[in-house]
């Protein structure tokens, strides 16, 4: 119970440290110190906040005497958060890393984040449909398809122009929507002091980063475009 306290309390204070610098390095000059320096202060908090939800998720399913059905959910979607946060993180920055590459990429632990959140969310959306729990019913279908996207980027050679920018801001926007969420589904509540919130509001980051991502997207890219055929 000690550790499950101390994880609680480094989850915690992570957890808020991300919420609190995430807007940061999406308002600020791409590439420039802010941008760079704050967002290393997001990966590293979001790195403890995946480490300290996996194993506070295992700990409720596998040790916690007083578990409920609805605890052991809750933890299955914890541990989905931090599986979701740390790839799409990692994801993040490993397209910086190999931004010049030409071919196909092989590298086995980058396969293995994406392949990761695929299997894992496709598991928990069956668990959450088999006990009737919406949010880890739904909530992984965003895990699923980044997934999906993530290992055909790297099993494929590239395409577009300014390619690593395009999915750097993505795995970094779905990073965000992991930390929102948590935060919306586990700490507003205990901050209200309510015992629950309304299924839609789980969804909300969801609904609003996704827009977001896509419109970031767009708009870069015709930047890059523009940009290459001047």
């Amino acid at each position: 119970m000690f550790f499950f306290s101390l994880f609680k309390i480094l989850h915690i204070i992570a957890g808020f440290t991300a919420l609190g610098v995430f807007w940061i390095p999406i308002v600020t000059r791409k590439g420039g110190k802010a941008h760079v320096r704050v967002g290393w202060i997001y990966v590293a908090a979001m790195g403890v906040v995946a480490v300290s939800a996996l194993l506070m998720g295992i700990w409720r399913i596998g040790f916690d005497p007083a578990k409920t059905v609805e605890s052991v959910a809750f933890a299955w979607f914890l541990i989905f958060v931090g599986i979701l946060s740390s790839a799409t993180a990692w994801y993040g920055l490993r397209v910086l890393r190999f931004k010049n590459r030409r071919t196909g990429h092989r590298e086995w632990l980058d396969l293995l984040f994406p392949a990761l959140m695929l299997l894992s969310g496709i598991g928990i959306s069956i668990y959450g449909a088999i006990i009737g729990f919406p949010l880890i019913t739904w909530f992984p279908i965003i895990g699923i398809a980044l997934g999906i996207s993530q290992l055909a980027y790297w099993l494929r050679p590239p395409t577009r122009n300014m390619h690593w920018w395009m999915e750097h801001l993505g795995g970094m926007l779905g990073c965000c929507i992991a930390t929102i969420t948590a935060f919306t589904v586990f700490g507003a509540p205990r901050l209200l002091g309510v015992s629950s919130v309304h299924p839609f509001i789980w969804f909300l980051p969801t609904i609003l980063l996704v827009p977001v991502i896509v419109g970031f997207s767009v708009y870069y890219q015709k930047k890059f475009n523009r940009t290459k055929h001047m």
